[in-house]
């Protein structure tokens, strides 16, 4: 990559970020208020939350125009009129499609509902935000990023947490590609950048099962990671360094070998299996502060 087209911040800039009102959200928006930020739109679900979070970045940073919105990501309608709302303060620099749900089990215990709300949080709604705020990047020919926050699920099937897999897997294809067609066009600064972690301990994820040389990551150490990533425009960032790995054998293995592994020494297909997820509610998914 030029070096040219990397940012030493986000100073000046105005950004968005989903699922802000907590975990790797909250971080990202703490980063972005610490650098700088000209603006910081912080959507979440949870209104107590965001409002304290929005609270708590204005007494830190005063000179940074804080905005929290409660938006239901999970509906289109409701996230075309928050954008408008965004678009009166100028467009949008920098879009962090951070907020996520999770449904663990079984296939055949899910319900309907329920999938389509995990679809519509954690595919849909990146792709909604990106065409409202996308070609404004282009347009102003200044730099611009969109960070998505995919998941190294995207990439390995695994049992109790197929529609989640699913779901971040359409949006890791989707975003890669429109960072391809970017780099068609001429004469803008706009970078894509996709990241992939694995389990991270923000509690959305409570009660998994450790995976071998693979540990349980930090919201902190995640989110520091991904704001480099985005910085530089990075285009995929899988973390740990095992999901590269497991990549590597899952394509190099037949299948029967590498189900054997994954399934035994591995882990991975054991992973699921004690998942709880943040509280018994867990159940019925709702955006919270990690993709």
């Amino acid at each position: 990559m030029n070096h040219q087209d990397s940012l030493e911040s986000v100073r000046g800039m105005r950004v968005l970020i989903t699922g802000a009102a907590q975990g790797m959200g909250a971080i990202f928006a703490r980063m972005a208020a610490a650098e700088g930020a000209q603006s910081l739109f912080l959507w979440d679900i949870n209104e107590e939350l965001v409002q304290r979070t929005a609270d708590e970045l204005r007494q830190q940073h005063p000179q940074v125009a804080i905005h929290a919105q409660v938006v239901d990501l999970s509906s289109r309608a409701p996230i075309e009129r928050a954008a408008e709302k965004v678009r009166h303060h100028g467009e949008v620099q920098v879009l962090i499609n951070n907020a996520g749900v999770v449904t663990g089990g079984a296939f055949t215990d899910q319900e309907p509902d329920h999938i389509e709300a995990t679809l519509a949080v954690n595919t849909l709604a990146p792709m909604y935000l990106a065409s409202h705020f996308l070609p404004g990047m282009l347009a102003s020919r200044g730099p611009g990023r969109i960070l998505t926050i995919a998941s190294a699920a995207a990439l390995v099937s695994n049992p109790n947490m197929s529609v989640y897999a699913a779901s971040k897997a359409a949006v890791l294809t989707w975003s890669d590609s429109v960072r391809l067609e970017l780099e068609r066009v001429r004469g803008h600064q706009v970078k894509i950048t996709s990241f992939c972690p694995t389990y991270v301990s923000t509690g959305m994820f409570a009660g998994v099962n450790k995976m071998l040389f693979t540990p349980i990551l930090s919201p902190e150490q995640v989110a520091r990671k991904a704001w480099e990533a985005m910085l530089r425009g990075t285009p995929i960032v899988l973390m740990p360094w095992t999901s590269k790995l497991g990549q590597v054998l899952r394509g190099l293995l037949p299948t029967s070998l590498w189900d054997r592994l994954a399934g035994g020494p591995l882990g991975i297909y054991r992973s699921m299996d004690g998942f709880t997820g943040r509280t018994a509610a867990q159940s019925q998914p709702r955006p919270d502060g990690r993709g």
